[in-house]
C-alpha cells in the first residue's frame, strides 16, 4: 500500500483490499470498465451503497438550456449532457430475507481487483448477515472489447455455515435517482432527473428488454439482459417487467458449500434515427451472440485482445514499480476510451463518469490521439472521422461568427458548441489546428492515403480557410491572429498567442501540401492555386512575438509586460484560482493555469532554439500553477528536453498518479483521460525524446536517476519499432518490418530486421532546478521509499460555465 492510498501497488493490476464507503465514488471511477461504446462505473453489484451510479453510452445525451443573465449574438442556446442510461449491472442478493448490504451485518473480507491483461473487474466478499448467516460472494464483470454492444457479469454466492435461502434479483433499471454534484464546480456534471421516456418493456424466461427515448434529443435507447443460471436442482425463476424496471428473480436454498452461479449478459443499442423494432432487435441479436459465446468465450476473447495489445503497446519501466503500475493503468484506460468509439467522440472523462457533462474537448486530439496513433491507429481513424461528420455544424458555426471554413466547438458531444462562456469556448480557435495536427500525425504514421483523400483533406482545407479569414497581414506584412484564447485559460482573448499561431502555421502548410497531393479532390472542394498560395503566404509571414529584453517568448502579445500575480500572498486553499478569483483579474496578470508556451515548444519544437527552450521553460515555471491536469505531462516533456531530468520525473509521476492518488480531488466524477495519456507522452516524448515533426521519427533519449530502464514500442507505417533505454545506451529493434530510418540525438540511423542498433544515451550536464510558484512545486519522487505523490489540489479544464 502507499502512504495515502488504499490501492495496492502491483505492476499489472490495481487492487482494493477492504471497502471505504467514504471513497466509493472515486473507486467507481478507477475500476470503471469501457470499450469506448459502453461505459460502466464500478458500482457494487448490488447497486447500493454507491457513490455515483453510472452507465454511459457514447453519443447518448440529453439537451438542456443554457440560461444567460444577458444574452449575446452567437451564444449557444442549449448544451448537451451525458445521461445515466438503463443500469444493467444490478444483481441484488437476499439472504434469508435480509438484503446483502455492506452497511449492515459484518463484512469479514472484501477485495476488488482489475487486471490489465484480462480486462475483468473481480470481486470477492465474505459477509455475515445481522441474523448471523455467513456467505461468500464472488463476481467478475466485463465490457467486451470484441463484441462492442455487450457487457457481462458472472456472479456466484456460496453458503458457509448453514443452510440459507437465497434470492437473486437481476435487474434493468432506468431513471435511477442520482446524487447532486458539488456546487459551483465547473468540472462537475449537470444532474438531469428522469431523462428517459419509456417506450416498451418485456420480460420472459430469463430474458428482458427495456426501450426508452430521450425527451429532447430524441435518442432511442434499448437495454436487454439474458441469463444462464446454475445451482441446486430446485430453482425457481420469475420474470417481471414494467416501464422503468425489469427483474429476473432466482430463488433456491443452499446447503453449506453449495453455490448458486448466475451469468448475466447485458446488451445496449441506441440510435437517433432507427425505429423501435430495429433498436430492440439489435439488442436481442447482441444478447443471442453473447449467450452463444458464453462467459468463458467472452473472457477468452477479452484476454486474447489484450494479449495482442500489450505485445505491441506496453510501456515498461524498471526502478519504480508504483509508476509502472500507474502507467499501465493509464494505457489501459486510454485503450478503453478509444477502442470501440467508432465515429463518436472520445470524452474528456472517457466513459468513466459524468464530469464535464461527457463533453469532448481539444484534449482528445492533443493528448489522447498522439498515444493511440502509435498503438491503436484504427481508433484514431474513427475519432477523426467523427470530427469529419461534424463538419456541417462547424461550417454553420463559422458562418455565424463571420468566418470562412469551419469552427469546431470547444466542448461538445454531437458537434454543436456547448460552452456558454465564450472567452474560453468560442475564442479558443486553436482546436481547429489541434484537429489538423492529429490528421497530419495519423497520415504520416500510418501512410493511410485513402483516409487523407476521403476525410483528412477536407478537415485540413476547412480549418486552413478559417485561419486565413481569422487572421490578417499587418502593414509590415506579418500575419497576425488576434482575439484568441490559447491553452492557458487564465489568459483569455489575447493577440498572437504563440501556440495558436504556430499551430495555425502548421495547419496552413499541411492544407496546401495535401491539396497538392490530391488535386482532383481539392478541386472538388473549390481549392485553387491562388488559395493555397494565400495559405503558404500566411504561414510564411506568421508573427511570433518575442521579448528581446527578457530573452523569452511571451505566450501572447504583451504578456511579459503584465503585472505578475501575487503568489506569495495567495493561500494554498485558494487553488485552483478559478474558483476563488474573478477572471478579469486572472486575465490581466502573469499567472498560467496550464502549459501554453511550453506546449508550443513540445508540438513545434522546430520553431525554437535549444537556448530559447531553456530560457522559456525557466521563465514559465515561475508562473505556472497547474490548476489543470493537462499541464504536468507537458512540463515533464520539456523539463526532460532542457536537461531537468529529476523535475521531469516528478511531473511524470504527477500526471500518471492523477487519479490513483486523486490529486485533483475530483476523480469521483471520472478519470482524467488527457492526464493519463499525458503520462505516456511524458515517458515516450520526455525521456524517450520522441519528436514527430516530419517524416522521420527523432529520438533524444535520457533517463532520470530514479529509473533504470524504459522500454516502449511504436507502430509506424506497418513497422513495429522497439526502443529500450538504459543509462548506458539506447537500443532500437525492428520487431516487425524490414528497414526503418530514424534519428538519434540528431544523427541519422538505419534499423534493419534482425539487426538491433545500440547507441549512447546522452547525459545532460547538471543544472540548477527551476523553481515554481510557492506551494505549487511538484512532489519530489522517491520511488525507493514508496512515498505517495503529495496532493496539490490540481484541477482540470476551467470552462467556467
Amino acid at each position: 500500500m502507499t502512504a495515502s492510498d488504499n490501492f495496492a501497488v502491483d505492476p499489472w493490476q490495481v487492487a482494493e483490499h477492504g471497502l471505504d464507503l467514504a471513497s466509493l465514488a472515486r473507486a467507481e471511477s478507477v475500476f470503471a470498465l469501457s470499450n469506448g461504446h459502453i461505459g460502466l462505473r464500478a458500482n457494487l453489484d448490488e447497486g447500493e451503497p454507491h457513490g455515483l451510479p453510472g452507465t454511459y453510452l457514447n453519443g447518448v445525451f440529453e439537451l438542456r438550456p443554457l440560461p444567460y443573465g444577458e444574452g449575446g449574438y452567437g451564444y449557444p442556446e442549449s448544451s448537451q449532457s451525458v445521461i445515466n442510461v438503463t443500469n444493467g449491472k444490478i444483481i441484488r442478493l437476499l439472504v434469508d430475507d435480509e438484503p446483502f448490504d455492506l452497511r449492515y451485518g459484518e463484512l469479514l473480507s472484501h477485495k476488488r481487483w482489475l487486471d490489465f491483461r484480462e480486462g475483468l473487474l473481480h470481486r470477492e466478499a465474505e459477509w455475515t448477515s445481522p441474523a448471523g448467516r455467513t456467505i461468500r460472494v464472488s463476481s467478475a464483470r466485463m465490457v467486451s472489447l470484441t463484441q462492442r454492444a455487450v457487457a457481462a457479469v458472472e456472479y456466484s454466492v456460496e453458503a458457509v455455515d448453514g443452510p440459507v435461502r437465497i434470492v437473486l434479483q437481476s435487474e434493468l433499471v432506468a431513471n435511477e435517482q442520482l446524487p447532486g454534484g458539488p456546487e459551483g464546480d465547473p468540472r462537475a456534471a449537470a444532474v438531469l432527473e428522469a431523462p428517459l421516456q419509456p417506450e416498451a418493456h418485456h420480460a420472459s424466461g430469463a430474458k428482458a428488454v427495456l426501450v426508452h427515448r430521450t425527451r429532447y434529443s430524441g435518442i432511442r435507447v434499448a437495454a436487454g439482459m439474458d441469463h444462464i443460471i446454475e445451482g441446486p436442482d430446485r430453482l425457481d425463476t420469475v420474470a417481471e417487467a414494467e416501464s422503468d424496471h425489469c427483474r429476473i428473480s432466482v430463488t433456491t436454498v443452499l446447503e453449506p458449500g453449495e453455490r448458486l452461479r448466475l451469468v448475466k449478459f447485458i446488451a445496449y443499442g441506441w440510435s437517433g434515427t432507427r425505429s423501435l423494432p430495429a433498436v430492440r432487435d439489435q439488442v436481442e441479436a447482441a444478447l443471442t451472440a453473447a449467450r452463444y459465446t458464453g462467459w468463458d468465450g467472452l473472457a477468452a476473447e477479452q484476454a486474447d485482445y489484450l494479449r495482442q495489445f500489450w505485445e505491441t503497446s506496453d510501456i515498461e519501466i524498471e526502478g519504480d514499480v508504483e509508476l509502472q503500475q500507474a502507467v499501465r493503468f493509464a494505457v489501459f484506460h486510454v485503450l478503453q476510451a478509444g477502442a470501440r468509439s467508432e465515429e463518436r467522440a472520445i470524452p474528456a472523462k472517457g466513459l468513466t463518469g459524468p464530469g464535464y457533462d461527457g463533453h469532448s474537448f481539444w484534449d482528445t486530439e492533443t493528448f489522447v490521439l498522439p498515444v493511440l496513433t502509435y498503438c491503436l491507429p484504427g481508433a484514431v481513424n474513427q475519432a477523426l472521422r467523427w470530427r469529419h461528420t461534424t463538419l456541417p455544424l462547424a461550417r454553420e458555426r463559422a458562418s455565424q461568427l463571420g468566418l470562412a471554413g469551419a469552427v469546431f466547438p470547444w466542448r461538445t458531444i454531437r458537434g454543436e458548441e456547448c460552452s456558454g462562456y465564450w472567452p474560453a469556448g468560442t475564442a479558443a480557435f486553436h482546436i481547429g489546428a489541434d484537429i489538423a495536427a492529429a490528421v497530419v500525425r495519423y497520415v504520416r504514421a500510418t501512410g493511410d492515403v485513402e483516409f487523407e483523400r476521403e476525410y483528412g483533406l477536407e478537415l485540413l482545407v476547412e480549418t486552413a480557410r478559417m485561419w486565413r479569414s481569422l487572421g490578417h497581414h499587418d502593414a509590415a506584412g506579418r500575419f497576425r491572429i488576434e482575439g484568441v484564447t490559447g491553452p492557458d485559460e487564465y489568459s483569455a482573448v489575447a493577440d498572437n498567442n504563440v501556440f495558436t499561431n504556430l499551430m495555425a502555421q502548421t495547419n496552413l502548410r499541411a492544407a496546401a501540401d495535401s491539396a497538392v497531393r490530391h488535386p482532383r479532390e481539392a478541386g472538388d472542394l473549390g481549392v485553387d492555386t491562388e488559395e493555397t498560395a494565400a495559405w503558404r503566404d500566411a504561414a510564411a509571414a506568421m508573427y511570433l512575438p518575442y521579448d528581446a529584453d527578457l530573452g523569452v517568448h511571451p505566450q501572447a502579445d504583451g504578456f511579459t509586460h503584465h503585472q505578475v500575480w501575487d503568489f506569495d500572498n495567495t493561500p494554498a486553499e485558494n487553488y485552483p484560482l478559478l474558483l476563488h478569483y474573478p477572471y478579469f483579474d486572472l486575465y490581466r496578470k502573469q499567472v498560467v493555469k496550464q502549459a501554453d508556451l511550453v506546449l508550443a515548444m513540445q508540438v513545434r519544437g522546430d520553431a525554437f532554439t535549444d537556448e530559447q527552450k531553456a530560457r522559456n521553460f525557466a521563465y514559465y515555471e515561475r508562473l505556472t500553477v497547474r490548476d489543470s491536469s493537462l499541464s504536468a505531462c507537458t512540463q515533464a516533456v520539456i523539463a526532460a528536453e532542457v536537461g531537468q531530468l529529476d523535475l521531469a520525473y516528478d511531473y511524470t509521476a504527477e500526471a500518471a498518479l492523477m487519479d490513483l492518488h486523486d490529486l485533483g480531488g475530483n476523480t469521483r466524477d471520472g478519470l482524467h483521460m488527457a492526464s493519463l495519456a499525458g503520462a505516456c507522452i511524458a515517458l515516450v516524448a520526455g525521456f524517450g525524446g520522441l519528436r514527430d515533426h516530419n517524416e522521420t521519427l527523432a529520438f533524444r533519449p535520457r533517463l532520470p536517476a530514479g529509473l533504470m530502464k524504459l522500454s516502449f514500442s511504436l507502430m509506424v507505417r506497418g513497422h513495429l519499432l522497439g526502443v529500450r533505454i538504459t543509462h548506458d545506451g539506447t537500443t532500437y529493434t525492428l520487431r516487425r518490418g524490414e528497414v526503418l530510418h530514424l534519428r538519434h540525438d540528431g544523427e541519422p540511423v538505419q534499423v534493419k530486421a534482425g539487426s538491433p542498433v545500440t547507441l549512447p544515451t546522452t547525459v545532460p550536464p547538471a543544472q540548477e532546478r527551476c523553481v515554481q510558484p510557492p506551494g505549487r512545486e511538484p512532489a519530489r519522487r522517491q520511488p525507493q521509499a514508496g512515498l505517495a505523490i503529495g496532493k496539490l489540489g490540481q484541477q482540470d479544464h476551467l470552462a467556467a460555465e
